[in-house]
């Protein structure tokens, strides 16, 4: 299947910069993007020529196409030319959002739609966030925090531009919202395309991440993040519990990772979620630490740690819930 990245971040953080950037490199040539409008982001001097519509050509070999209806309308159409020849072949897609968009309805097109989820496949969501404006976008716009909450990884532009302590305080920000998401800086980073591209984020690297996370002890105001570590569980069990939980609390999750110890299994199970939706389950080779222990991060509104790990013990039995950090 095709994987497909998400590209988003609040109005004017820099997603059009750094696209503009990834789409300059010859070895990301085979990539597919789409974006909202051409109209709308500074992409024009990368455009070579329209090829059927709303699909058009770029310098190095991409293809780029505008949403201009549905997203899933969009996929198709675009799955469709590459099968039939009429677009250069593509390994990769690129989903450029507007500013104030939830990335959950996006991975819910992608998850839960019988025909796309056969042609594509979630890869990294990637949110770019502005040094310089980005403490006070957090404060004022809940798209904002979402967007932050929902990333596998953050892009922090414009550092250039920003005193050294705002960086530091923001850097905080983002991981009381994400913990698990490692922060690239687009300044300093010579090279941060390939990382974002290539970043498998069910992958051994990004699991042994998660493991090594610290939450915070203090959230961004109602949101924040929850862990629940445990030895290994019953898989029936464990999904109840799951079930039961997103049912009744999936409007306040916003991101769910981690790693599951199934009993009897010799490697772990990747379990992910954007708000209500699960991804389907993926296994590993092998426990990225050596050790085989359950260990999910959970991130959203108002989340009750205390509760939540109870509600874990009475589902799954697995009484002796073990360095879990209060939030």
């Amino acid at each position: 299947m095709t994987p497909v990245t998400l590209l988003t971040g609040f109005l004017g953080a820099g997603k059009t910069a750094l696209l503009a950037r990834l789409l300059r490199r010859p070895d990301l040539r085979d990539t597919a993007v789409l974006i909202n409008e051409f109209g709308e982001v500074g992409l024009d001097h990368l455009l070579v020529e329209p090829v059927q519509g709303e699909v058009a050509l770029l310098r190095g070999g991409c293809v780029c196409c505008g949403i201009r209806g549905d997203l899933k309308a969009a996929l198709i159409d675009l799955h469709d030319r590459r099968r039939r020849g009429l677009v250069p072949a593509f390994r990769r897609v690129v989903i450029e959002t507007t500013g104030l968009a939830d990335p959950g309805p996006a991975i819910a097109t992608l998850v839960a739609d019988p025909v796309l989820r056969h042609a594509f496949a979630v890869g990294s969501i990637v949110t770019v966030v502005d040094a310089v404006n980005g403490a006070r976008t957090l404060d004022a716009h809940a798209e904002a925090v979402r967007q932050v909450a929902c990333a596998d990884r953050l892009i922090l532009s414009k550092t250039d531009l920003a005193e050294p302590e705002a960086i530091a305080s923001l850097r905080a920000q983002l991981a009381a919202l994400n913990p698990v998401a490692p922060v690239t800086d687009l300044t300093l980073d010579d090279e941060p395309e390939s990382a974002l591209l290539t970043d498998d984020p069910t992958g051994q690297g990004s699991a042994r991440r998660w493991l090594c996370a610290e939450v915070p002890a203090a959230s961004h105001g109602p949101v924040g993040a929850v862990t629940i570590e445990s030895g290994p569980v019953d898989w029936t069990r464990f999904g109840l519990w799951l079930g039961m939980l997103l049912n009744r609390h999936g409007a306040r999750i916003l991101r769910l990772k981690g790693l599951v110890a199934v009993a009897g299994v010799a490697t772990p199970v990747v379990v992910q979620g954007v708000q209500h939706l699960v991804h389907p389950p993926r296994h590993l080779p092998a426990w990225p630490d050596g050790t085989a222990r359950t260990r999910l991060v959970l991130i959203g509104h108002a989340l009750d740690g205390a509760l939540l790990r109870r509600s874990y013990g009475a589902f799954t039995g697995a009484s002796a819930v073990v360095g879990a950090r209060a939030v």
